[in-house]
């Protein structure tokens, strides 16, 4: 075949450009299919774009829309929690209990701090957890009902050592701590009487009173995450289900 010459010089022999030609015959066929024609990019080794411009749905760099199903959940907002909520209660309640009936050197006052400590912050860590664990989630909420429960029998401990007894639920003070839980958004202020009372029976009981409201609310807690998950699984049938819809969504 013979060069063919342009004002601007060689382009390709005659044999290429029928090469030519029948590639862009090829690539218009395509285009009217609407078949996808990947390329590589050379700035991003590994990605590949369509016929008709931006990434391809493979691509890790493809912006989701409002409209794209993914897998993970609302996670965290763990301070609108009532368990939460009781909990940060309780820990400071113990802090300042403990700093004033329990001797600081003695281990039981690091350990009740620290088992009130726990109650707060596995319900945090958990509610973090949420997004990629279910199972996790559970795990760490049961953990902070386990601290609180421990906790628990050290205020108790602390009542029968001394010759005191914990109120039952008929008591006028436990009918009035009752009340007080039942305030809307409740905060140290609300149980601070109670709490930094002078007699530490009184404050001893008042505690015990918010750490059972706690646990309860942990368990009733710890079933809902239950049901959520055998209603919507944990995190690999998320992801499955997602590629799922959106794979059916683009076909």
């Amino acid at each position: 075949m013979g060069l063919i010459i342009s004002d601007g010089g060689i382009l390709s022999t005659g044999f290429e450009c029928i090469l030519n030609y029948n590639y862009l015959i090829i690539v218009l066929i395509v285009l009217n299919r609407k078949i996808s024609v990947p390329f590589m990019n050379p700035m991003t080794p590994g990605t590949s774009r369509t016929s008709e411009g931006g990434n391809s749905a493979c691509s890790p760099c493809r912006p989701l829309g409002p409209s794209t199903p993914g897998f993970i959940p609302v996670h965290g907002g763990y301070k609108k929690l009532l368990s939460y909520q009781k909990a940060e209660i309780v820990y400071d309640a113990t802090v300042h209990f403990c700093d004033r009936f329990i001797d600081r050197r003695s281990r039981t006052h690091d350990q009740m701090v620290q088992a009130a400590r726990s109650g707060k912050q596995n319900i945090i860590e958990g509610g973090m957890a949420s997004a990629t664990s279910k199972e996790m989630e559970i795990k760490l909420t049961n953990v902070a009902r386990a601290s609180l429960e421990e906790l628990l029998a050290d205020y108790r401990d602390f009542l029968r050592t001394r010759g005191q007894k914990e109120w039952d639920k008929d008591h006028p003070y436990a009918r009035r701590l009752r009340a007080l839980s039942r305030i809307p958004d409740p905060t140290y202020d609300t149980f601070r009487k109670g709490v930094e009372h002078p007699d530490p029976a009184i404050a001893a009981n008042v505690i015990i009173g918010l750490i059972r409201v706690a646990s309860y609310l942990l368990e009733r807690q710890i079933r809902q995450q239950e049901q959520a998950f055998i209603q919507e699984g944990g995190l690999r049938e998320r992801m499955t289900r997602a590629r799922l819809n959106l794979r059916n969504k683009l076909h």
